[in-house]
């Protein structure tokens, strides 16, 4: 693949990964649509759009995926969506990049993989961070919508673990997106009492699901394999950023101190855990390759 073409998918699925954060942001502030109704939306957009992709690949047909994986893209999809009722764009896509990436490192350590002396400080740095974003004070996001996201990027950890060796990721995520609908509208029925879908809040959730979810996820995964490990690892320290400047930009938010120091600390400290060389006697740095 040519290295333009390269930097450019690359480019294009960090902007939907990001876009996700703000899309869904953005309709839960600005819009009537409920949380649970954003999350069957963007379920059932994501699915339609990874099954055409599917389609398109030589006519295959989407991966089988199972129930476990589906119940963990849910549990991801569901808690993106309540935090952001009350999260900013921002803080909201530091703590998910965040909680993806410990959860993905704490599984190498506990299945045996040593860290580095470097890569040592750098998760205590990531994790300090963490921890300094969520203290009491003016500036310090909500408890309980963060706490929903930490939980959401547990949950896209586990999905992003389970599918490491379930084959064409690509057509495992439409099977499991797939699996994950029907769950999805069984919330939407629990819910319906406080149900409330407005046409922008409808295609707010439909721009999520289809274009930053299913065609974002195509896009990563036709780039990913033409990426080194570290690289790809690498190169979504930028989501939260993007995120960030968009929330800004488009929505008004507030850059604080607290959230400048806590991205630094978190980012920072998560690359120094993957940018980490290997140690002379071979044994491998931890590399998280996944995203939501």
């Amino acid at each position: 693949m040519p290295h333009l073409r390269i930097i450019a998918l690359t480019s294009l699925a960090m902007f939907a990964f990001a876009g996700n954060s703000l899309l869904c942001r953005a309709a839960l502030k600005h819009t009537s649509i409920d949380a649970a109704s954003f999350t069957t939306i963007r379920l059932i957009s994501g699915a339609v759009i990874l099954l055409l992709v599917v389609q398109m690949k030589r006519g295959t047909t989407p991966g089988r995926g199972n129930w476990l994986s589906a119940l963990a893209l849910f549990a991801y999809a569901a808690g993106f969506s309540f935090a952001y009722v009350s999260l900013p764009a921002a803080s909201g896509a530091l703590l998910l990049f965040g909680a993806v990436q410990a959860t993905m490192i704490g599984h190498g350590i506990w299945k045996g993989e040593r860290l580095r002396r470097w890569q040592l400080v750098g998760l205590t740095l990531a994790v300090g961070g963490l921890v300094g974003l969520l203290l009491p004070g003016l500036s310090a996001p909500p408890l309980v919508g963060s706490l929903l996201m930490l939980g959401a990027g547990v949950a896209w950890g586990i999905y992003s673990l389970r599918g490491k060796a379930a084959g064409d990721p690509t057509r495992v995520t439409a099977g499991n997106f797939l699996r994950a609908v029907p769950i999805a509208a069984a919330l939407g029925l629990l819910m319906l009492h406080g149900a409330s879908i407005d046409p922008a809040g409808f295609w707010y959730a439909v721009a999520s699901g289809a274009l930053a979810s299913g065609i974002g996820y195509a896009i990563w995964y036709t780039a990913l394999p033409a990426l080194k490990a570290t690289s790809a690892a690498t190169v979504q320290l930028s989501v939260p950023v993007i995120a960030a400047v968009g929330g800004i930009l488009f929505l008004g938010e507030a850059a604080t101190l607290r959230l400048l120091l806590s991205s630094v600390a978190i980012l920072g400290g998560i690359g120094l855990v993957i940018l980490e060389k290997r140690q002379p006697n071979g044994v491998k740095p931890i590399v998280p390759t996944k995203r939501p």
